[in-house]
């Protein structure tokens, strides 16, 4: 039996410059590491971020007492445990903070310390990340659901909607649709630039024009669809994450302009750019605790569009069965810290894919050169990515991850479905 011998935390920084924290699991002379991510647009309901408020020298932001317990006090807590025994490790470390959102320990620290015993179980058994989750043959790859356009809270050019991105449909293999993405984003910045607009990158790595209107950010994709030579809706599919979150205010939303208007008028909207921009798939339309509204858009699309939840959810399986049985969305966006452990995110994922919902790994908007969700989305066979743009290196590593798993596969290799 493989035990751990030690734990080792540090501060180190995330891509949006702030303190996160970087656990690294010892067993004898072997060891692996991991970076938990950190969210801007983040749901009431999720996991429990732990900083030191009161640490002035980093603004309230530094993770040294998180780090100080996981050296201290964990560190000797998870000594001797089996690092192939992933469940037993993680609910000891639920266990120990004994809190529901985790905020005792923070689920940075629990996740961190989760991720890495799990790269560590893979290295000592000698295979790859991928091949040490839910399935062990038949490893298909996700479809990247690339961010190209950024607004919201991951930018401050005045768009309403957070996400504007593409999915290319009909990629026959991983590098095809990287490659797609590639194509359409050239030609974008193309348009932008030839428009005046600046080509700088938002959080996420996608562009940060300075328009406030959404349409006429779907205008510009629609065109570098069309520059690239892809039919829009069929070869290459618009995708949003409208975040919608942070744009209500008493019961009203201010979605598709500054002005809020009901939740109704916002669904009669809604329809009419799907039906316009040909758009396939919506990440969080109405807000974390609007159920009603989620239940009534779904029932208006005869399954035609993906309706994903993110801050409805928070990777919570709670949370999961409640919209299931409302009936409030098909489809589910999986973020490692929002629940805090592999283990109880490898539970949402094996519930979500058992009811027929579509399941979508998730990046955050601070992260890191960490590549775990690339093998978590081949190892969960989860049927898309979204782990921003071709842009940022903490974005692009996920890529090439992923492209290095096409590889390992060589003639076993196939793509995920999404319809």
């Amino acid at each position: 039996m493989s035990k751990i011998t030690k734990v080792i935390a540090r501060q180190i920084f995330d891509s949006r410059g702030n303190p996160t924290i970087e656990a690294e699991v010892f067993s004898n002379n072997l060891s692996a590491s991991s970076i938990c991510p950190s969210g801007a647009s983040t749901g009431t309901y999720e996991a429990y971020e732990k900083r030191d408020k009161s640490n002035k020298k980093y603004l309230g932001k530094s993770v040294l007492y998180p780090v100080k317990i996981i050296n201290k006090l964990i560190s000797e807590k998870l000594k001797n445990q089996n690092v192939h025994d992933q469940e037993r490790i993680d609910y000891l470390l639920i266990k120990l903070d004994g809190t529901k959102q985790k905020k005792k320990i923070g689920a940075n620290s629990i996740l961190a310390i989760s991720m890495a015993v799990k790269k560590l179980s893979a290295k000592i058994k000698k295979i790859p990340l991928y091949k040490n989750f839910i399935i062990k043959k038949n490893f298909k790859l996700p479809y990247p659901m690339m961010n190209i356009i950024n607004g919201g809270v991951h930018a401050n050019n005045g768009l309403r909607i957070q996400e504007f991105m593409i999915r290319p449909d009909k990629a026959k293999s991983f590098s095809e649709a990287v490659r797609m993405c590639f194509i359409v984003i050239n030609n974008l910045k193309s348009l932008i630039k030839k428009m005046g607009h600046s080509t700088s990158v938002g959080d996420e790595g996608g562009f940060a024009p300075m328009i406030s209107d959404n349409e006429s950010a779907l205008k510009l994709i629609v065109q570098a669809i069309k520059k690239s030579r892809f039919t829009n809706g069929k070869d290459i599919s618009i995708c949003l994450d409208v975040a919608a979150n942070e744009l209500l205010k008493k019961n009203k939303y201010s979605i598709h302009s500054k002005k809020y208007i009901t939740a109704d008028q916002s669904i009669k909207k809604y329809l009419l750019l799907i039906k316009k921009y040909k758009i396939k798939s919506i990440e969080d339309p109405f807000g974390e605790n609007d159920w009603f509204s989620w239940t009534k858009f779904i029932s208006k699309l005869n399954g035609n569009v993906q309706v994903v939840g993110d801050d409805l959810f928070v990777t919570n399986l709670e949370r999961l069965k409640v919209g299931f049985l409302n009936v409030s969305a098909n489809s589910i966006l999986i973020k490692l810290n929002q629940i805090g452990t592999v283990t109880e995110t490898l539970e949402v994922i094996k519930f979500a894919q058992s009811i027929g919902f579509k399941t979508i790994i998730s990046h955050r908007s601070g992260d890191s050169e960490d590549t775990f969700i690339a093998d978590l989305a081949v190892g969960t066979d989860s049927n898309q990515i979204k782990t921003g743009s071709l842009a940022r290196s903490e974005r692009v590593s996920k890529y090439n991850q992923l492209i290095r798993i096409e590889e390992d596969l060589g003639n076993h290799a196939k793509m995920n479905k999404i319809n």
